[in-house]
């Protein structure tokens, strides 16, 4: 975990200034594909993603080292090829746990955040699960284990190939010629966002699209069908926490909703979307009709609620890398309170951009927490070794996180005149 905490310290700056790059070439050409609620919400959405994977919060069904021991028929010798191999069965094993995410109710739950924005763009490729707390992804690596590929390869492509995934999240790159046969480009990924009936489940190679083609779920980006955004089933929040947990929830409801003990069994694993008769027809949910006329999510939102809102995300990322650049001097317990200070801080001020009533409570607690933290312990997780003031600069955070609270609950409150956003 420390390991991986490492590479974010370097992957994370390069993520900023690529998504930086995108949204001032979106700006001088007059092609904004951002909204700054969505992209920060998107952005957080991330955080959490990180802050779960770095504390290695989950449990692994079978790992790939086991695998290997147990399971290989040759062994591959440490040459460049054993590389190659690996890649591929990789890109093979992510196509097929992407198809699995796609078409079961249960998986679904795990991925729907990453189609949740209603944009597409460089940040919303950043919107990744926390509710994948049952790892079994190794599994799908099999083949590579019966080749016998070393785990200290897997290791070291896993974070390549999870990152290469990033740069075709946007729509500032046309098709790519000759490209648009060997790899995943932003046309066809574009496709797979879409929730047009003509590219549903479509494109769901990570960097090869040979899955695709080979499999029969390619679909190439029409002229005539401009691709629109989101899911089906519309998820009304910025709030990354509860989007990771919507579609369980509702599967939770309606298994308990239905008077048939067998729908109530076999739920989880029908095709997504699939709810019992009885309780679709007593219960039923918002599904968008038509594509190109749905109304996107928007809340009330002042210029001052804007720029709060990035100064807290921003704050809470400037956070984040303090906590893997002094991973392993925090230690266990301050890195699992540490990253419990961070998913509330999300929810709270993502909860507060949703123009929620418990909002508030939540910012106040947080804050309130956080100065007694820092006055009980006389600094925040070693901060003060790095930076002398650094403890007061965050009870200074945690102050204006309460205030801000107060200030967009009571005062600057979601009146007509305000813009959506």
């Amino acid at each position: 975990m420390e390991a991986y905490a490492q590479a974010l310290l370097y992957a994370i700056p390069f993520f900023v200034i690529l998504l930086l790059i995108e949204i001032l070439y979106g700006y001088f050409v007059r092609r904004q594909k951002h909204t700054i609620m969505d992209t920060v919400s998107s952005l957080s959405s991330g955080l959490t993603n990180i802050v779960k994977d770095s504390l290695g919060l989950g449990v692994i069904l079978v790992s790939y080292p086991y695998l290997v021991e147990h399971f290989a028929v040759v062994e591959i010798e440490a040459t460049w090829w054993v590389w190659l191999v690996a890649f591929i069965a990789m890109d093979f094993a992510g196509y097929w746990n992407h198809r699995l995410s796609h078409h079961i109710n249960i998986f679904w739950n795990q991925h729907v955040i990453h189609h949740s924005s209603e944009e597409f763009n460089l940040a919303c490729a950043l919107r990744q699960s926390i509710s994948n707390l049952i790892g079994y992804f190794p599994i799908m690596l099999l083949p590579a284990a019966l080749l016998g590929v070393p785990h200290q390869v897997i290791a070291i492509l896993a974070p390549i190939h999870l990152f290469g995934q990033f740069w075709y999240h946007t729509q500032h790159i046309g098709k790519m010629g000759i490209l648009e046969y060997v790899i995943v480009t932003p046309s066809q990924h574009r496709v797979h966002h879409a929730i047009n009936p003509e590219y549903i489940d479509k494109n769901l190679g990570q960097i090869l699209c040979i899955w695709d083609r080979m499999f029969g779920t390619f679909q190439e980006e029409l002229d005539e069908v401009p691709p629109q955004y989101g899911v089906l089933k519309p998820a009304r929040t910025w709030n990354p926490i509860v989007i990771n947990f919507q579609h369980l929830w509702c599967l939770i409801q309606d298994a308990w909703r239905t008077n048939n003990f067998w729908d109530k069994l076999r739920i989880w694993f029908m095709p997504t979307g699939w709810r019992p008769e009885d309780v679709a027809r007593k219960y039923p949910r918002e599904i968008i009709e038509d594509v190109f006329h749905f109304e996107r999510y928007k809340t009330p939102a002042s210029s001052s609620l804007k720029t709060y809102a990035i100064f807290q995300m921003l704050f809470t990322l400037m956070l984040l890398l303090f906590m893997f650049y002094n991973y392993s001097a925090i230690g266990f317990d301050g890195l699992m309170l540490f990253g419990l200070y961070v998913f509330v801080g999300i929810y709270g001020y993502t909860a507060l951009m949703d123009r929620s009533k418990t909002a508030v409570w939540i910012e106040t607690i947080r804050g309130i927490a956080g100065v007694a933290l820092i006055w009980y312990t006389g600094d925040w997780f070693g901060l003060n070794t790095w930076l002398p003031w650094g403890s007061i600069v965050v009870v200074v955070y945690f102050i204006v996180t309460i205030l801000g609270a107060h200030y967009f609950t009571f005062i600057d409150r979601p009146l007509k005149h305000l813009t959506l956003s």
